[in-house]
């Protein structure tokens, strides 16, 4: 198996592994390594250490060397540049009418070419955006559109939870979808399920498995049960299932021909037809179409 090591760069959480070779390295080294995007700056995360070929994605690239000062005085200049480098651009772009959004710029370390990310709702072509630019900056000019998740990542914040971002804090979850939160019992309100980014927020599918098994032990909402109880036992039709407290509103009928709603654990309920919570999770087309904006 190959050795390598864990390098992380600025503006993403992600850990990319690269050749370790013959370098003595410590944690949180800056180290210069080739990528796709040219020569970069990158902080090691793990230190060398041996990974099975198939979590590699090949070629495998080494690290060049161990940051010099020289490499960390350039890296320190091109960051505070960086504002006036995005003014610069951004007012290229609207001189241009170009329906974009810059995002961020990035230097390589050599100098070599300017790395500039921007969102936008379809494709643009900026082809004399990119002549401009070359003029201005005197570099190689490279615009690489991303997503509104990846401009989240890029820009960092808060989320209504008062952590950082999912995908701004190394979470990597799978695909977001609204089946997710008719899972955990939400309102289907796209200002409730959406994060910064106006997608549905990557903690839907870090806590959907807990409720996805949780739903298959609830009762269905408006199913028959029974209801063990330390007086005997009760029957009536399930109003409200919880969770988190694993509980189950029951609505009864007194002998008065009254009835009351009580909330009771759920292992105090007997289902007498099967139906789980899980059963009653299918998304409507009216959902759909109305939420569909914000789905991934």
């Amino acid at each position: 198996m190959p050795t390598v090591v864990g390098i992380k760069f600025d503006n993403t959480p992600k850990v990319y592994w690269f050749a370790a070779g013959d370098l003595q390295y410590k944690t949180d080294d800056r180290v210069i390594v080739e990528t796709a995007r040219g020569v970069e700056m990158g902080r090691v995360k793990t230190l060398p250490t041996e990974v099975d070929e198939s979590k590699i994605v090949s070629p495998l690239k080494k690290v060049l060397r161990i940051a010099s000062e020289q490499d960390l005085a350039k890296q320190a200049e091109y960051e505070a540049k960086r504002p006036e480098t995005i003014k610069l651009a951004a007012e290229k772009i609207a001189a241009r009418k170009l329906k974009m959004k810059l995002v961020d710029a990035q230097y390589t370390i050599d100098g070599a070419k300017l790395v500039l990310y921007f969102t936008a709702d379809t494709r643009v072509d900026f082809r004399e955006l990119v002549k401009d630019l070359a003029s201005t900056f005197r570099t190689r000019i490279e615009l690489r559109q991303i997503g509104t998740r990846d401009e989240c990542r890029m820009l960092g914040g808060l989320g209504p939870c008062g952590r950082a971002c999912c995908c701004a804090s190394g979470c990597d979850f799978a695909k977001v979808n609204i089946k997710m939160a008719k899972n955990q019992n939400l309102s289907l309100n796209p200002g409730k399920i959406s994060g910064m980014c106006g997608r549905l927020m990557c903690c839907l599918s870090y806590e959907n498995a807990y409720y996805a098994e949780t739903n298959k032990r609830m009762p269905k909402v408006g199913s028959f049960v029974r209801v063990r109880t330390d007086d005997g036992e009760l029957s009536g039709n399930v109003v409200s299932i919880n969770q988190i407290k694993l509980t189950v509103g029951v609505k009864t009928e007194n002998a008065s021909g009254t009835f009351e709603t009580h909330e009771y654990p759920l292992e105090s309920i007997v289902r007498l037809d099967g139906a789980s919570a899980a059963d009653d999770l299918t998304v409507s087309s009216a959902e759909v179409a109305e939420l569909g904006e914000i789905e991934d």
